[in-house]
């Protein structure tokens, strides 16, 4: 008994104990059993409790670090380059936009929409327009190119939201492009007056923007040929040809027209050419006669100088010789020449009758006279003449 006692007591101080002690004091038996009893026992409540706790800290842990990172990857936004980001706060604008880059704000209190600030192209498609007519057309698709100034991101968005191209270009080119279609027909709309369809969407909408929404700027307008009804379309391709036929026609006819206008005026051309060579021809005969005039003048000039002063010469010789005859002509002089002219005449007469030899002075006079008219002739020449002059006078004397 008192051995099963001391094991029951042994049991009972075991449970006393922290885990994995023993009582000092016990037998070896007792110290024996205790150590069996040891091995298939769980841990005390006291350790229960501390793992319970240090599991529950980090589950608390866990769950604000998450809790914080997911605050954080709400609340940093990034704002692309040409944009702006405008706020919400409680349904409220907030005044401040922010720039390109990366910003923090509150999650799930504060909201963001980026507004681009650069060129854009919204495009509105499948617009309809009733023409003056009745005709009921489509625009498959209209282009608008714009640009929002920075500036005026805060005014615009506040008055029409961050959806303001919706309110101020595609409603607005709906209500132009009716207003256009309501005012024209269809051969204005689909031929005639296509091209100005864009230049007036601008010019219209750019000019309420001035006043509704100022740094807002329309850029360019494209504008689609429309669709029609396929029965008129097809009576425009008949009309479309009709006028290609005739344009080829009226072509046709500018084309010998102008060819016909060039073959005149090469031909008129041609005739001024003509005109133009033969008054130069003309103008040169007449240039070469005057030249030859002029040379002929020239020369005729010349030769009456060179006779002129040839008779002038003879003249002066002449009067030169006269005044020298008359000089020396004198009747010492004719004397000389008298018996000169005997003394060189080789006949002689001789008979009872022999007439005189002597001249008179009639015969003298006649031998002057002659001299006086052959006045051209050589001064050498004289002498020979009297001599012969003297001699015939005597053989007609005799």
């Amino acid at each position: 008994m008192g051995r099963s006692g001391d094991t029951g007591a042994g049991g009972l101080s075991h449970r006393a104990y922290p885990y994995g002690q023993k009582e000092g004091r016990r037998g070896n038996g007792g110290s024996c059993l205790s150590a069996g009893m040891l091995l298939p026992l769980s841990p005390p409540r006291f350790s229960r409790d501390v793992r319970m706790t240090m599991a529950q800290a980090g589950v608390v842990v866990a769950a604000a670090t998450g809790l914080l990172v997911f605050f954080l990857y709400s609340s940093i936004h990034k704002v692309e380059e040409g944009h702006l980001a405008v706020y919400y706060r409680g349904g409220a604008l907030l005044t401040s936009p922010s720039g390109p880059g990366y910003h923090i704000m509150l999650p799930f209190i504060t909201t963001f929409k980026s507004v681009q600030t650069t060129l854009q192209t919204d495009e509105v498609k499948n617009v309809p327009c009733g023409t003056s007519g009745g005709v009921m057309i489509y625009i498959d698709r209209i282009e608008v190119v714009n640009k929002l100034a920075p500036y005026a991101v805060y005014d615009i968005v506040r008055n029409y939201t961050a959806d303001y191209d919706k309110t101020l270009i595609f409603n607005k080119i709906h209500h132009e492009l009716n207003q256009f279609c309501s005012a024209h027909t269809l051969q204005e709309v689909y031929i005639q007056l296509f091209d100005q369809i864009d230049e007036n969407l601008k010019l219209a909408l750019q000019k309420d923007l001035n006043v509704m929404a100022p740094g807002l700027t329309i850029q360019a307008v494209r504008v689609t040929k429309p669709k029609i009804p396929e029965a008129i379309r097809r009576n425009f391709e008949l009309m479309e040809a009709e006028k290609t036929k005739l344009l080829i026609a009226a072509q046709k006819q500018k084309v010998v027209e102008k060819e016909a206008e060039t073959d005149r005026k090469k031909a008129l051309i041609e005739a001024e050419k003509a005109a133009q060579v033969a008054r130069i021809q003309y103008q040169q005969k007449i240039m070469e006669k005057e030249t030859e005039k002029r040379i002929s003048e020239i020369e005729d000039a010349a030769f009456l100088a060179r006779e002129k002063a040839k008779a002038d010469a003879e003249f002066y010789a002449a009067w030169k010789l006269a005044d020298s005859n008359k000089l020396k002509l004198t009747p010492e002089y004719l004397e000389l020449m008298k018996y000169e002219a005997i003394a060189a005449n080789s006949k002689l007469y001789f008979g009872d009758r022999i007439p005189s030899v002597f001249l008179d002075s009639c015969a003298f006079q006649q031998a002057n006279l002659r001299t006086a008219q052959e006045t051209n002739l050589p001064s050498q020449e004289a002498p020979e003449t009297s001599g012969e002059n003297h001699l015939r006078a005597k053989e007609s004397t005799g």
